[in-house]
């Protein structure tokens, strides 16, 4: 996964159901592991109706591509190059089993930010740190430059972490695995209400595991 990552997961309260044997997929419940994203609608924030739409890759790759060859996006995200390395990157998601959908952040109807929204049970994050069944994972990147570094960050986190556990009745934590060494991400989490569990080391980078609970959602 890509170090500008974050990970969100959400499990429910009370007692926590067994960690997956690593490797080994968690059980699902229906047909698709994340309760229809698509499905998910808008939500409203302090800066505008926001809403995560699943990658178009025929629409959007052109968006897509541009923004991951911006210098500071590619610093952390490594998907420099014509459109086709950020083509295979996505698409690699959408023929896959569900588990993990790349979808477009839209502020006010128009296209800021890409997102990941994936089952971190079923990835092989769970392979590097526990993870319960349910737990959802979050990848972010905002486009445009004149968009960072105003606060957008981790209110659209807290924004989205709320969709997580609105949406995903089965999910009690919402987890993410930034870059240690990106101290903006980490601190757009901080902000969205996530609070730093432990360093992990990722086969990429070393990571801060960043936890949302729901049992603490109303006090972070």
């Amino acid at each position: 996964m890509p170090s500008t990552s974050t990970g969100i997961h959400v499990v429910h309260g009370g007692t926590a159901p067994e960690a997956p044997h690593p490797g080994r997929p968690a059980a699902r419940t229906g047909d698709d592991p994340l309760d229809g994203v698509a499905s998910w609608g808008p939500t409203v924030t302090p800066v505008g109706v926001f809403r995560l739409v699943p990658v178009r890759v025929e629409q959007d790759l052109p968006l897509l591509s541009r923004w991951m060859n911006d210098a500071a996006v590619a610093r952390w995200w490594a998907l420099t190059g014509p459109r086709s390395v950020t083509e295979e990157h996505v698409r690699a998601q959408l023929d896959g089993d569900g588990s993990s959908v790349p979808c477009l952040g839209v502020l006010d109807g128009v296209p800021m930010s890409y997102w990941e929204v994936y089952r971190a049970d079923l990835d092989p994050l769970a392979l590097h740190c526990p993870v319960l069944p349910h737990d959802t994972g979050l990848h972010l990147l905002i486009g445009a430059a004149g968009d960072r570094g105003r606060g957008l960050g981790g209110t659209l986190l807290r924004a989205v972490a709320d969709l997580v556990l609105d949406r995903r009745p089965g999910c009690a934590r919402v987890l993410a695995e930034p870059d240690l060494r990106n101290t903006p991400s980490v601190a757009a989490f901080l902000d969205a209400g996530f609070r730093y569990s432990v360093e992990i080391a990722l086969p990429d980078k070393p990571a801060a595991l960043m936890i949302r609970d729901r049992s603490l959602r109303a006090l972070l």
